[in-house]
């Protein structure tokens, strides 16, 4: 009678509830229902609410479960808590007292939920999906790095290098490597090297004195010394100008940094990862990289590899994102036909998993039923095809009176941005989040282009 009255209040109040009358069906239930939280009295058919708690921990031990106990019962409720209940609610009990301890209990699950997201997301090979023997190989690579490194001296841990097309998970490597690593309780500080100018970049990374040039009004310190301890991420270090280029060498052969208008040296100690989608070796053929920096920043070299060449992965990757977009939009019961699964699995993907992703996000998003074909897939036009095909599409294209070749991958870019910030109606954040990029690198994108919002 009790728990039917508890049912009919929570259902009134939004909580999904099932009731079970023995402590065996409980057990059964759970392995099934994995509920969030757990009420359970002492007395039941079958055994104790004391058993019921071990055996449901053991099952699932971020389970939050809340004894019921007779009033006055205080050694109950203790040995419930010893137990591992997180709460007991003394009866004769208000259902407004029950409602308060359950939605206390069910705060504690989302904390501890969004914590272990959050620890997850910071930076585990686990995020990287794929199983194709080129993801397993840069797996590998990197765990044979973190084992050696987790027996040599913290203080000298060798530069990384990670190369990959654009949208390939380069970041995502280089986070694994710190908080997997031997320095993970100690700073990741990123920075993206194409998003900001030379002068700004030398400003952000090495820090200034004041009255250093006309806006240093305080003193600041840079990113290589907020990096003391862990890791400084340089990504797109192909983009970085040849004078800071000088300052980089000096930062990893003498692990010294000085500040913009200063005379005085500081140690720091940091690991330094960078990455980026250009061949720098052919850089330091032309003269655009010095050769120095390109040895020192090399002395581990890891290569992601691009989604084109990996196979089945393309398909558990599409999956994935399905099922995160599909849960975070509220459409969880999405899936692909055939039709479409082979059709991505023949495109090129010229921005590897960041296209795929916010393809993907925009499929779930238009979704009216839960079937997607392959005609909501939103394929580049320019570079979905075979080779043949496409290179006969380009010419057609080129030769067209004023057209723009869209084989130049800068009119490519400037065609998609302005698009992206006309369909959001000039939302930079959106935009941003719609191609892939921070929002100062949209920024960045939109002066260099010479953009201006319609009126």
């Amino acid at each position: 009678m009790l728990a039917d009255n508890i049912r009919t209040y929570l259902e009134r109040n939004q909580w999904e509830t099932h009731v079970v009358h023995s402590a065996e069906d409980g057990l059964s239930k759970l392995k099934d229902f994995r509920p969030d939280i757990v009420l359970t009295d002492y007395h039941l058919p079958g055994g104790t609410g004391l058993d019921l708690i071990t055996s449901a921990l053991a099952m699932d031990p971020s389970t939050k479960i809340v004894m019921l106990t007779g009033e006055g019962n205080i050694q109950l409720a203790v040995a419930a808590m010893k137990a591992g209940a997180c709460d007991y609610i003394t009866k004769p009990a208000s259902l407004a007292e029950l409602k308060l301890v359950l939605e206390k209990a069910l705060g504690q699950t989302q904390t501890e939920k969004t914590v272990a997201q959050r620890r997850q997301s910071r930076g585990s090979l686990d995020v990287i999906i794929g199983e194709s023997p080129a993801m397993l190989l840069v797996k590998s690579k990197v765990r044979q790095v973190l084992d050696a490194e987790r027996r040599m001296n913290d203080n000298d841990l060798p530069a990384v290098l990670i190369t990959g097309e654009t949208g390939t998970g380069k970041e995502l490597l280089a986070r694994a490597l710190h908080f997997e690593g031997v320095r993970t309780n100690w700073p990741f500080v990123e920075i993206n090297c194409a998003s900001l100018p030379p002068t700004l970049l030398e400003s952000e990374l090495f820090g200034h004195e004041r009255g250093a040039f006309t806006d240093a009004k305080d003193r600041r310190i840079g990113l290589v010394e907020a990096a003391e301890g862990g890791t400084l991420f340089l990504d797109e270090i192909g983009e970085v100008d040849l004078s800071i280029q000088a300052k980089l060498l000096k930062l990893l052969e003498e692990k010294t940094v000085r500040r913009i208008g200063s005379v005085r040296d500081r140690k720091v100690n940091i690991r330094i990862v960078s990455a980026t989608n250009r061949n720098l070796e052919q850089m330091v053929l032309e003269g655009r990289f010095r050769s120095d920096l390109y040895y020192r920043l090399r002395v581990i070299s890891l290569s992601m590899p691009a989604l084109r060449g990996t196979g089945s992965d393309i398909l558990h990757i599409a999956n994935f994102y399905l099922k995160s977009h599909g849960k975070r939009y509220g459409k969880r019961g999405l899936y692909f036909t055939s039709e479409a699964l082979e059709a991505m699995q023949r495109y090129s993907w010229p921005g590897n998993v960041r296209e795929l992703r916010n393809m993907l996000e925009q499929v779930v998003l238009l979704a009216q039923e839960d079937a997607i074909g392959v005609e909501q897939l939103t394929f580049s036009e320019c570079r979905g095809r075979d080779e043949k095909t496409r290179a006969t599409d380009l010419a057609k294209v080129g030769a067209e009176p004023g057209a723009r070749n869209p084989a130049k991958f800068e009119d490519m870019e400037v065609d998609r941005v302005a698009q992206t910030l006309e369909k959001t109606d000039w939302n930079i954040s959106k935009s941003a989040k719609l191609l892939g990029l921070s929002r100062d690198m949209l920024r960045y994108r939109i002066e260099k282009y010479r953009f201006a919002r319609p009126n």
